[in-house]
């Protein structure tokens, strides 16, 4: 997988020696340190490491400190936490804004895996962008299609600029989470950050919220109340569906805009605040100004700099990641957690997902509520979710006493005539091994992961049940 070497800093040595044996049979190298080693040659070199898998350090705060000098040394090499379960203390803030990711012990393989390929997709994206990519911004806009990597790219390129920015989008695709990652990476980030829903305001309303208003400015105005605006000074203002403020309040808007001054509601003294807008909206501004329900001046000073976050369904090849994102959080809140069989993965990814990552992100967590700790196949998810040439494919366990479902095991009906229990065991197995192998293209390494058994085991059971395909097995 890679030539780079993973770094285990870890005081457990059987912990190690498990962790540095499933790395290596997924050809990743490993180097093991102690705490208190001099960690800054290894980190600081001209090759930096894969990853580095942080865990016992003898005490949290020692793990805290080891921490921090990881991240003094090179902020953006992948860390990965090792924790201990639900007898761990909690993680702390700075870990969880930090981290990459999570393995929980016991060890499983399967879970490291994915962690790897979440490492490996970040070291991606960091190469093909040619700049150090800030780990937050990746941990929340989780994927490698080009659409979301090129809303990464744009990210990083206006926030450290003042320029105003309009986020257009679908519903749920994530513009708060666009705009929130803008103030972060700015130099506004230690000022606040002040969201406001324009459309969840009534229109009367939304003028004492952006500017404040005085005692007694109006029937239930009993204390002097500060604006967004002010609330924002210095920092950042997301303005949350534009499109749906009303054409007298675009005016007043327009003029904060220009002169960056307003006056609160009953008030004529003048305030100047320094406040950086970004305006988010699913509404065509372009049509609603042909319409005359848009004023195209105020277009112009929001679209300095525009966004547009993909819809879901022009990215599915980030939904498994996105999926695995959402099951982590999941654990790591100590809400449970499941797993999606790839029949069910498959299947979500032909859905057209019109509420967007808003919506996978509640039916991973119905799911979790329906099915907690187990495996989730195509056939548990709700029908609109399931493609019809994927359920066809993956039939359902027939139910318990068909006559002629022997491989069942909950049934107790045998045909009448009997039936050679090893040769028909020996026939269920040659028929998965057979279709995991043709699924993954006669990768035997692929195929082996299908099955959650290990390659050689693979190998030899191809061998005695003679589905060995020698024009294939060169390219194993």
């Amino acid at each position: 997988m890679s030539d780079t070497p993973a770094l285990v800093i870890e005081n457990d040595p059987q912990v190690v020696r498990h962790l540095t044996d499933i790395l290596n049979y997924l050809d990743m190298p490993v180097q093991a340190y102690a705490p208190d080693d001099d960690l800054e040659h290894l980190v600081d070199g001209e090759q930096p490491p894969f990853m580095i898998l942080l865990g016992d350090c003898g005490s949290a705060e020692r793990r805290r400190d080891v921490y921090r000098r990881l991240k003094s040394i090179d902020a953006y090499t992948p860390v990965v936490l090792l924790v201990r379960g639900r007898q761990e203390e909690p993680v702390p803030a700075e870990f969880d804004s930090g981290v990459l990711a999570y393995i929980e012990m016991p060890l499983r393989h399967l879970q490291v895996e994915r962690v790897l390929q979440k490492v490996e997709m970040f070291r991606e994206t960091r190469h093909q962008t040619g700049a150090q990519r800030s780990l937050e911004l990746f941990r929340n806009l989780v994927g490698s299609s080009k659409g979301i990597q090129r809303v990464r790219s744009m990210i990083e390129m206006v926030a450290r600029s003042d320029a105003n920015v309009l986020v257009v989008g679908e519903s749920g695709t994530g513009k708060e989470v666009v705009a929130r990652h803008i103030h972060h990476h700015s130099i506004r980030r230690s000022k606040p950050f002040v969201p406001l829903n324009c459309g969840a305001i009534p229109a009367d309303l939304l003028e004492s919220e952006l500017f404040g208003h005085e005692k007694g400015a109006f029937t239930g105005a009993i204390t002097t109340r500060q604006g967004r605006f002010e609330m924002a000074d210095g920092g950042t203002l997301f303005l949350d569906e534009i499109g749906d403020m009303s054409l007298p309040m675009q005016v007043k808007l327009l003029r904060v805009l220009q002169e960056r001054t307003f006056e609160r509601v009953g008030s004529n003294k003048s305030i100047t605040v320094n406040v950086r807008i970004i305006a988010a909206t699913h509404v065509n501004l372009e049509q609603a100004i042909l319409d005359g329900r848009f004023r195209e001046d105020l277009y112009y000073r929001l679209n300095v700099f525009p966004i547009e976050t993909p819809p879901l369904r022009d990215r599915a090849e980030d939904l498994p990641l996105l999926v695995n994102d959402l099951v982590e959080r999941l654990g790591n809140e100590g809400r449970g957690t499941i797993r999606l069989t790839q029949a069910s993965i498959e299947s979500m990814c032909r859905y057209g997902w019109p509420g967007n990552v808003r919506e996978l992100a509640n039916l991973v967590e119905r799911l979790a509520i329906l099915f907690p700790n187990s495996v989730v196949d195509v056939h548990d998810l709700p029908e609109k979710y399931r493609s019809a040439d994927i359920v066809a494919a993956n039939p359902a366990p027939l139910s318990a006493g068909t006559p002629d479902s022997p491989e069942d095991p909950k049934s107790s009906n045998l045909p009448r005539s009997g039936l050679d229990l090893k040769e028909h065991l020996t026939r269920i197995e040659a028929d998965l091994i057979t279709q995991a192998l043709e699924e993954e293209n006669w990768v035997v390494a692929h195929a082996a992961k299908r099955l959650q058994m290990g390659r050689t085991t693979l190998v030899e059971k191809m061998r005695k049940l003679g589905l060995n395909r020698h024009e294939e097995v060169s390219g194993l």
